[in-house]
Parts: C-alpha cells; sequence; structure tokens
C-alpha cells in the first residue's frame, strides 16, 4: 500500500493512493497514520480493505508528512562511503547517529524555509525507515519485521551551523522545515528489499545525486538492531539512512541553495518531493 496524510497542516486525513493514481480517504477506517494505526497486524487489515468502497478525494490537496506522532527522528551519517570520501571523512566503524528535530517535519512539497543567517544550506535524498512497533534489542534477523513501510526523506542542511560552529550536528539538521517527509508511507509488502532502491535529487532541474541503498555501509536491517541497542524504538519512530554522493557541500566550489531554488527528489517506488526554497523572515 501506499498511505499518505492530506489536508492542511495539522488538520491531515489519513488516506492511500491507488493503483489507478487516485487518492483514497481512510479516515473511517484509522484515526490517522500513527502508533497503534502502523503495527504491521493493523497494516494487514487496511490491507484486506476493498479499496473501491473507500470515497474518493477530488481536487489536488496538500500532501502532510505520510507519517504522525513521531517520538524520535533518528539520522545516520556517512553511510554511503562515496557520500564520506567527498565530505573528506573516513567510513566510520559503527553507525554515526545525530537525531533531527521533529518540529522540523513538513509535507512532501512544501516550502523549505533558509534560516536566518545561513549561507550554506545543502540538500541530502535519503531513505526513510518508519517503525511499527516497538524495538528493542532487535537481532538483525528479525529487523525488518519491525518496519510499518518506508517513505522518500529531504534531510536538509545547513552546512555552517553544523560545522563550523561547537557542539554536534543536530542544530544545522533541525531548523524549522528541514525534514520533508513523503509523499507516501509505502508498506514493506511492496517495497521488497530495502538495498537496491535507487536514488535522485535534482536542483533547479539539474542533477546532483544519483545513486543507490545498495551502497550504503550499514544496512537497514543493520541499523535497526544497532540502535535498538542503546534505545527503544517506538511506533512512528523515522530512520533516515543516509544520502548518496553529490551533495553541495562535496562540490568544488561548494555550492549551497538560494532562495527560488527549486529542488526535486526521490526514491524508486516511493515517489517524489518538490519544493521551493524560500528566505525565512
Amino acid at each position: 500500500m501506499k498511505l499518505l496524510r492530506y489536508g492542511e497542516h495539522g488538520h491531515e486525513r489519513p488516506g492511500l493512493l491507488d493503483d489507478a493514481g487516485q487518492l483514497r480517504d481512510l479516515s473511517g477506517h484509522v484515526a490517522d497514520l500513527a502508533g497503534d494505526a502502523l503495527d504491521p497486524a493493523a497494516l494487514a487489515k487496511l490491507a484486506a480493505l476493498d479499496v473501491a468502497t473507500l470515497a474518493r478525494v477530488p481536487g489536488t490537496p496538500r500532501l502532510g508528512p505520510c507519517v504522525a506522532g513521531t517520538g524520535k527522528f533518528i539520522c545516520i551519517g556517512l553511510n554511503f562511503s562515496d557520500h564520506a570520501a567527498e565530505s573528506g571523512l573516513p567510513v566510520p566503524p559503527e553507525p554515526v547517529i545525530f537525531m533531527k528535530a521533529t518540529s522540523a517535519i513538513v509535507g512532501p512539497n512544501d516550502t523549505v524555509l533558509i534560516p536566518r543567517g545561513s549561507e550554506k544550506t545543502d540538500w541530502e535524498v535519503e531513505l526513510g525507515v518508519v517503525i511499527g512497533r516497538r524495538a528493542k534489542y532487535v537481532s538483525e534477523a528479525e529487523a525488518l519485521d519491525y518496519v510499518a513501510g518506508y517513505c522518500v526523506i529531504h534531510d536538509v542542511s545547513e552546512r555552517a551551523f553544523q560545522i563550523e560552529r561547537s557542539g554536534q550536528w543536530t542544530k544545522g539538521k533541525s531548523c524549522d522545515t528541514f525534514g520533508p517527509i513523503g509523499p507516501w508511507l509505502v508498506t514493506t509488502d511492496e517495497v521488497g528489499d530495502p538495498q537496491t532502491l535507487a536514488m535522485w535529487l535534482s536542483v533547479n532541474g539539474e542533477t546532483m545525486q544519483r545513486g543507490s541503498t545498495d551502497t550504503m555501509v550499514f544496512g537497514v536491517a543493520a541499523l535497526i538492531s544497532h540502535l535498538s541497542q542503546f534505545m527503544s524504538l517506538h511506533p512512528g519512530d523515522i530512520i533516515s539512512t543516509g544520502t548518496p554522493p553529490g551533495v553541495g557541500l562535496g562540490m568544488r566550489p561548494p555550492r549551497y541553495l538560494k532562495p527560488g531554488d527549486v529542488v526535486e527528489l526521490g526514491i524508486e517506488g516511493l515517489g517524489s518531493q518538490k519544493q521551493l526554497f524560500a528566505a525565512e523572515a
């Protein structure tokens, strides 16, 4: 299934995309795509519905973040060896973990705001993993059983805030609107192997990133297992698994986003996003 949330910010309703590309309303069957509704057993009940009986949603409403109630937005740094190389950093022996504030989460096509004082706002297409049930001390072999589905994430970054100022990476990753998620939460049965997905990103029509999840240093199952040794993962938690090469920081000279730029990005089978970048007032 391709699950989604539609409507104005703060008032989104749950829905799904049918095989013909028509948006259907799910609010009669689930309050939101959050919490217990993300459990694989609950998702199986949604999958058993007769889609033809679900109300069609007219027009082209705004798409919100494809999951609600996210408690943790966990990011993995330097998880593609070629991206580590372009960043001038070694491949880490264990996953590099940092957090992105949940207040950064927006819809897949919402405007992204370049924060005050920013001169180095950068792009990163990433595979997002949404947890469906509580995971703690899980093995790598069982890790994928805890996944509700996958989505596209734009891990927008302000490199000066992230790298050039004291402290850790979080403040360069957590600015408002720096976490577009969606358009869809695609369930595991439809995705299959998460390590074979092509991914891409363009700026003003020029391709900047093109890669595949098969070049991750640490795969999805390994990341879930690793994280679960240190913290409980809860339904709605998101893991953003790292980006392939082609970010602005790695260019010579570096290139960064400015107001008026348009970024488009996508992952095979998971849909695409499109954002206008604007200066924050």
